[in-house]
């Protein structure tokens, strides 16, 4: 965000300078621009009419290189070097920083040998002092430099100016990440959905099954309970009554025994 914030800043400087500037002095003003060591981003600056006026002039080619700085990269300067102006060493710097965002749009994980070949540098240690100090210590990229595994591993970069045509793509990205982004909701709604009544269910379950447990203690209780009774039943009919019944029994044969007194 600071880094943001800083460019913001000069891109309003040069901006309000260029809006003032006509001919030659836009050409200083460009070299400048495509030298400043907090500035990534150009298409205001190639917005402004004053700058835009210099096609189809002697100065057209500086216009042509402002827009290799918004867009290219190293390989398409060395690539149209005689179309157009020689860069000083800042700018050199600057393109090749250009060139690592670049990269990094497209991968996250850089190996050593596609930098060493895109950056022009001629071995490792070059290349991983070019990448701590010139782009990690500018703000404009973050990450791991893997020294065994002969990369380096992003995970932040700055944008870049957006190419003519490229919004169109983004949107299309933009919306096509939308849909499947609604159509994940979707599936995870009907998740939750499924996960919901499979926790009622459950629920269900486990109670229907507690009073299925409970009955059960209650009929054991009941049986045990009604087996007790039934003993205690069978001990007076069949225990104490019988009892009884001897002891009538005898009195009767008793009474048949006894003489009639006159």
């Amino acid at each position: 965000m600071e880094i943001e914030q800083k460019q913001a800043q000069v891109i309003e400087h040069f901006v309000k300078q260029a809006s003032t500037l006509q001919g030659s002095s836009l050409v200083s003003l460009i070299v400048q621009v495509t030298s400043h060591s907090s500035l990534f981003a150009f298409s205001e600056i190639l917005a402004v009419p004053s700058v835009l006026e210099l096609q189809g002039t002697d100065y057209a080619v500086y216009i042509d290189l402002l827009r290799l700085f918004a867009h290219g990269t190293w390989s398409d300067y060395k690539s149209n070097a005689s179309l157009l102006p020689p860069l000083t060493p800042d700018q050199i710097t600057k393109l090749k920083q250009l060139t690592v965002l670049s990269l990094a749009e497209i991968n996250k994980v850089l190996s050593y040998d596609q930098l060493l070949e895109q950056l022009d540098l001629s071995n490792v240690r070059e290349l991983e002092d070019f990448l701590i100090n010139e782009c990690m210590y500018a703000g404009i990229v973050k990450g791991k430099l893997d020294h065994l595994r002969r990369s380096f591993e992003v995970q932040f970069a700055a944008g870049r100016d957006l190419r003519p045509g490229q919004l169109g793509n983004i949107i299309q990205t933009l919306d096509d990440w939308l849909n499947t982004t609604d159509n994940v909701l979707l599936t995870i709604e009907e998740k939750i959905k499924w996960a919901d009544k499979k926790c009622a269910l459950n629920t269900i379950h486990q109670k229907q099954k507690a009073v299925k447990d409970k009955v059960e203690e209650v009929k054991k209780s009941l049986f045990n309970r009604g087996g007790r009774d039934f003993q205690a039943l069978d001990d007076v009919l069949f225990g104490e009554t019988a009892g009884l019944m001897d002891y009538e029994e005898d009195r009767t044969r008793t009474k048949r025994r006894r003489s009639p007194i006159y």
